[in-house]
């Protein structure tokens, strides 16, 4: 139970919404900690058995629908970034050890938009991005990168994200409990996902605002978590397959 217990603060939403909210940490800390939380979670896992209990998995779930509601507000990608590590708690939860590479896979995509709010936070004085708009046509190169991490944490294959996700799916025993986290999981990342790719991607340009894109060491490190997430994708087809 005291394992159980580390691991639901490790990788669910308790620290944010117990700790972190309270203290109004800067939401670009509490990205880097929440990462860092799951990260120690993977870790830890690959070590000490877990067994789950039902009624912090409950919690977990129960975090994952308020994160939900929360992360449909939200209009900042560093928010966005750690409300997505929340949602998908009850994922790494739930197949123990096998949801390893699943939350990996979902670190390096966060990682990706960790980045793009860097970028809009040095070019724009902050991370939202509720009012630039219509990037697809104004900055090509950050929309394509955004384009690509937006699709990766909605669930589309072939990136890897849906593939681990399709993997361990395929892999359990199903019950109903079972059947509404898993769905409740996965069209929360889908929504989420689209909602920011349809009010960041398309629709005109702010002609109050100066659109910059990505200078050369910034498209170098898109394209290196970009690379990551291929390397992933194969390892992912690899797992479904054999």
């Amino acid at each position: 139970m005291t394992l159980s217990i580390l691991m639901l603060f490790l990788a669910a939403g308790v620290p944010y919404y117990l700790i972190l909210e309270k203290a109004k940490i800067n939401s670009k800390l509490i990205f880097v900690l929440s990462s860092l939380l799951l990260m120690s979670a993977i870790i830890l896992s690959q070590y000490i058995p877990n067994e789950h209990n039902t009624v912090l998995l409950s919690i977990s779930f129960a975090s994952t629908v308020y994160t939900i509601y929360k992360a449909s507000k939200t209009t900042n990608f560093y928010k966005l970034g750690y409300y997505l590590i929340f949602i998908n708690a009850p994922f790494f939860l739930l197949f123990e050890g096998r949801g390893v590479m699943y939350s990996v896979s979902l670190l390096v995509s966060l990682l990706g938009i960790y980045l793009i709010g860097r970028f809009y936070e040095k070019n724009y004085a902050s991370a939202n991005y509720h009012y630039i708009r219509g990037i697809t046509l104004s900055t090509p190169y950050i929309g394509t990168f955004l384009t690509i991490y937006l699709i990766t944490l909605a669930l589309y294959p072939p990136f890897p994200n849906s593939l681990y996700f399709l993997g361990y799916v395929l892999q359990v025993e199903t019950s109903l409990a079972w059947y509404i986290v898993i769905i409740t999981i996965f069209f929360g990342n889908f929504v989420l996902a689209m909602k920011v790719m349809r009010e960041s991607l398309f629709g005109r340009p702010n002609a109050n605002i100066h659109y910059v894109d990505l200078n050369l060491n910034e498209k170098l490190m898109h394209l290196g978590v970009i690379v990551l997430l291929l390397i992933l994708s194969f390892n992912g087809l690899k797992e479904i397959l054999l």
